[in-house]
């Protein structure tokens, strides 16, 4: 059974949690332990840490995820309805593709049984397992990593945290529709792998963009199936990380917004915590991410699948050779764009579909420029 390959939660956490206050996170989440394995039939979200970080050449030594689970249960949760169970982790097979297959199995099973996986890792790498997860649901994919690199890497068939989006674009069956990278830093990618991003039509958005308007990765969240972050993406003045200096990236604030975001996206199905250098400083930031996302999930409006055109309002934006159609939620006030179906025989989507968008972004198409991920989505449509 695909849970098997689960290892119980340290009795050393399980004691410690015991220990708290029994209004602190601890005491709200099932945990499986040595004598017991939560009634997954009750939960919603379900916390799996992966300490394997054979994909990183950088790395020494397995992830530690105690501090992190310290942390998080010592936190006190919001007005959560929403069930938590920690699974426990998925320990380093003999070989680094035994522990992908273990954990692809373990997120395809609760894929389907409608929980929500969040993955603490654990190098970068384990992004692929998580994407071939969803295999089994026969669906296109929308990736978004939360990444100062767009991790394209060598093309010679391995996979390492530097180059699993290579192997994720290359291999069958190619389940990827569209792959946003959200904070990258320039210097940091050759102009070969900018140029790609262009030449595949996916979506990024450098540091200073997001940084200077984090809502910009709202609408781009929205869309998402699979979110993850590398961590090294957050400023060590933030984060803690001394092993791995980084002098410019998100602030803690900025990086926990972002979570909160994807939390609270009505299609994103599963999230990931990559790249931690087992320092007992980002375990604090770790758990404090993680607590955002689930903030975030907590408020979902469910307005994926798009439900009944009377609860939105329609704006149609006649251009000179386009017209554009928007949809304006009259609960939440996010807003859609439509992308239109072309009878394509070997096209992605088969009829017309609802692209998240931004206020900005009709305000653009008011003054007769088409926005930019309106003809990206449009140009994936047709090839």
């Amino acid at each position: 059974m695909e849970f098997d390959f689960l290892s119980p939660v340290d009795n050393e956490i399980i004691q410690y949690v015991s220990s708290l206050s029994t209004q602190n996170m601890g005491s709200k989440v099932a945990f499986h332990t040595d004598k017991d394995f939560p009634d997954l039939d009750k939960i919603k979200i379900a916390i799996i840490g992966v300490p394997e970080n054979r994909g990183d050449k950088k790395a020494y030594q397995e992830s530690n995820l105690e501090y992190v689970r310290k942390e998080f249960y010592s936190l006190f949760p919001g007005n959560w309805q929403s069930s938590i169970a920690d699974l426990g982790d998925i320990l380093p097979g003999n070989s680094l593709e035994d522990t992908f297959f273990a954990l692809k199995k373990v997120a395809s099973r609760l894929l389907k049984k409608g929980i929500l996986p969040i993955v603490i890792g654990g190098s970068q790498d384990l992004i692929y397992p998580l994407y071939r997860a969803y295999d089994d649901l026969e669906q296109m994919v929308n990736l978004v990593s939360i990444d100062s690199k767009f991790d394209f890497g060598k093309q010679d068939g391995s996979i390492s945290s530097d180059s699993y989006m290579s192997k994720i674009i290359v291999d069958e069956p190619n389940n990827l529709f569209n792959y946003c990278n959200i904070g990258y830093q320039t210097y940091f990618n050759s102009q070969e792998e900018i140029d790609l991003i262009e030449k595949l039509y996916f979506d990024a958005y450098r540091l200073g963009e997001i940084s200077s308007n984090i809502s910009l990765a709202e609408p781009v969240l929205r869309d998402a199936d699979l979110v993850n972050i590398d961590l090294t993406t957050i400023k060590t003045s933030d984060s803690g990380n001394f092993t791995n200096f980084t002098p410019n990236g998100f602030n803690g604030k900025e990086i926990c917004s972002l979570a909160r975001y994807a939390g609270i996206s009505d299609k994103v199905s599963c999230f990931g915590v990559f790249n931690h250098d087992n320092s007992k400083q980002e375990s604090v930031l770790i758990a404090q991410i993680i607590w955002y996302f689930i903030e975030g999930f907590n408020f979902r409006s469910n307005e994926y699948p798009f439900g009944s055109k009377e609860l939105y309002s329609k704006y149609i934006v006649p251009l000179e050779e386009e017209e554009l159609v928007f949809y304006k939620s009259n609960k939440t006030e996010r807003w859609w764009i439509e992308i239109p179906f072309f009878s394509v025989s070997h096209n992605k989507l088969k009829k017309n579909t609802l692209l998240p968008c931004s206020h900005e972004e009709y305000l653009v198409a008011c003054n007769q420029e088409i926005p930019e991920r309106w003809w990206k989505a449009q140009r994936k449509n047709i090839l």
